[in-house]
């Protein structure tokens, strides 16, 4: 799969799933690194057919709203460490892949993951 880290999880999440053998970016491998915009990331992920994972809820709203991105992953676990991040994609990781067959949103917070049916706009 080919994913788009927002600047808001760490970068070694990146290398975690491409250990997993996914295309990832992050916005520190973009020439603006944290100061990318929400708009350069969301050009990036149409060009690129990217799935972002993020915090920010600027794209959930746009998902919904304009369709942008097409597909999205938003994290919704609050505050934990980076130990605990990792250990939720690694326990998650392959339910999500398959969700995104079904879903092009899907929710992670510290207990499951949730496929979001799709809304008309």
């Amino acid at each position: 799969m080919r994913f788009f880290i927002d600047a808001n999880l760490p970068f070694k999440l990146s290398k975690n799933l491409k250990d997993k053998g996914n295309d990832v970016l992050h916005t520190d491998d973009l020439p603006n690194q944290e100061k990318t915009s929400d708009n350069e990331i969301r050009r990036v992920s149409l060009n690129e057919n990217r799935i972002i994972i993020t915090k920010d809820s600027d794209f959930l709203d746009s998902h919904i709203l304009q369709g942008v991105p097409q597909k999205l992953l938003l994290v919704t676990t609050g505050n934990i460490t980076n130990k605990e991040l990792f250990l939720l994609f690694e326990r998650y990781f392959e339910d999500i892949t398959k969700l995104f067959d079904i879903y092009d949103l899907i929710e992670i917070n510290n207990e499951q993951i949730i496929g979001h049916e799709k809304m008309d706009r």
